[in-house]
């Protein structure tokens, strides 16, 4: 990590040089929100419609499977996507450093989506899902890398930078969302997943105009692979890909049970990386102790996304089956529920950036901040007993508005300060891969959120919502207690 920003300069008239910024951050901050809001302008537009996409019927457009299978392979897709942050950020760090490795995960991203569009069936899926789930893993794990870059040591100004970069995402997922569930409600699914391709290549175009304003620093391989081993890491992959394949075709692994693969996987990679970070030689001391620090911010934050990232599982179905979406005379389109946390995003990101710019060393410690997300959230899943019980559509929409307003909040205290916190707590040799393990707990959240979905029912509404809500409410006040000893391992970054 540069102990500098890396901006381009400019001669003030005192005749000193000093460094270009974007609304006093370092100019590539605005490169990467562009890329990172069109990249979450065609993920959210494509997620807001997939499961529906899935469980409609044919002649509704859809494919017709089982509600709760659907549900399953969304979870267990969003999983895969921040689960191949590891294979992106290994790449990044060892043979083609942030910058180039986010650039060619963009174009991949749009070949996917571009999947989605034309082609048919399951083969649409099969292809498109692929592609975009590493296409994104790729852009996720390298754009936060980069940002990163940006940043000195100490930097009071990183959390605030971070939250704009996080406007950007949310940006981008609001107008996606709004204009592909738009299309699909008027005119149909693959219109919709055409759109998300539009506007990944409208990403790419402004992200290479750019690309100067990123420094050098992101175009440094860190831990360059020797070319010696270079054959014997691609035979693995290939094996790799080849267990797959075969684990495909014999049935061990099915649309009904990829959700249940999925988590297993992702725990077991989550350790995997873990224990190769606190074990290799070139991480020091220090580095060491803030590597186990995050340990238990790592299982805040899975708690914290298996709740957060139901808004496109359980929500999706609740928006279908329960929520009233009268408005005026007018049925808003199921995806549409999907608005509301980015709108709430847009609205409060400026005021926590502020609040933690003023704020400097003052501010809440990380780990208060993880403990107050996931317990915030816990009890935004409370909030849904009142109207337990119901049937049909009949819970009404400004209730539904209120308790995403809240998921909102929880997810100011957690996803954007957890992006900035495995920058700061990364060993110099592991930077990409360390953004990988926070992704990967994004992954493990998001590929729960899957599998929880397939006990939910709007007859066991009252006891589902109780039971992960008050979960999670334990986990943040686990955390909460923890906070001294999680700061000490940290050994002084806040």
């Amino acid at each position: 990590m540069s102990g500098t920003s890396t901006g381009p300069l400019e001669t003030d008239p005192g005749g000193e040089r000093r460094e270009k910024t974007f609304f006093g951050h370092p100019r590539g901050l605005a490169n990467l929100f562009g890329v990172e809001m069109w990249e979450r302008f065609s993920f959210y537009g494509m997620l807001g419609i997939l499961p529906l996409y899935l469980y409609f019927s044919a002649a509704e457009g859809g494919l017709e499977m089982d509600k709760g299978t659907a549900l399953g392979i969304v979870g267990a897709y969003g999983g895969l996507v921040y689960l191949s942050t590891i294979l992106a950020a290994w790449i990044a760090d060892r043979l083609l450093a942030p910058e180039r490795t986010l650039f060619y995960s963009a174009v991949l991203i749009m070949i996917g989506h571009l999947g989605l569009a034309v082609l048919p069936g399951y083969a649409g899926v099969g292809v498109g899902l692929v592609c975009v789930a590493l296409g994104s893993g790729g852009v996720k794990a390298n754009a936060t890398a980069v940002l990163g870059t940006l940043y000195g040591e100490g930097d009071e100004r990183r959390d605030s930078g971070f939250t704009i970069f996080y406007m950007g995402v949310n940006l981008g997922a609001f107008v996606g969302t709004a204009l592909t569930g738009f299309l699909q409600h008027t005119v149909g699914f693959h219109l919709g997943f055409g759109l998300a391709a539009v506007g990944m290549a409208l990403g790419l175009i402004q992200y290479s105009i750019g690309r100067s304003n990123l420094g050098e620093a992101s175009r440094v391989v860190p831990n360059p692979l020797p070319a010696s081993r270079r054959p014997l890491v691609a035979l693995a992959f290939l094996a790799i890909v080849a267990v797959i394949v075969v684990l495909v075709v014999t049935g061990v692994v099915t649309a009904e049970n990829l959700g249940d693969a999925v988590v297993w996987v992702v725990a077991v990679a989550a350790i995997v990386l873990f224990a190769v970070l606190l074990t290799s030689a070139k991480v020091e001391g220090v580095e060491r102790k803030r590597v186990l620090s995050f340990i238990p911010m790592f299982v805040a934050s899975a708690a914290f996304f298996a709740l957060f990232q139901q808004q496109f599982t359980v929500l999706e179905v609740y928006s279908d089956e329960r929520l009233n979406r009268d408005l005026f005379g007018w049925e808003m389109p199921i995806s549409w529920v999907n608005l509301i946390n980015p709108v709430f995003i847009l609205l409060l990101a400026p005021i926590f950036a502020t609040v933690w710019a003023k704020l400097g060393d003052r501010q809440p410690s990380t780990p208060i901040k993880f403990a107050l997300g996931t317990g915030v959230i816990g009890v935004a899943f409370l909030l849904f007993l009142p109207m337990a019980g119901g049937e049909g559509n009949t819970s009404p929409l400004l209730a539904i508005i209120g308790i995403l307003a809240l998921v909102t909040m929880a997810e100011m205290f957690l996803s954007p300060v957890g992006l900035s916190l495995s920058t700061k707590l990364a060993p110099k040799a592991f930077l990409a891969q360390m953004v990988a393990l926070n992704y990967l707990s994004v992954s493990l959240g998001t590929a729960l959120s899957g599998t929880l979905a397939g006990y939910y029912t709007p007859e066991n509404e009252a006891q589902y919502f109780g039971t992960v809500g008050a979960v999670a409410v334990v986990i943040g006040v686990l955390i909460a207690v923890l906070s001294p000893l999680i700061r000490k391992l940290m050994s002084g970054v806040r």
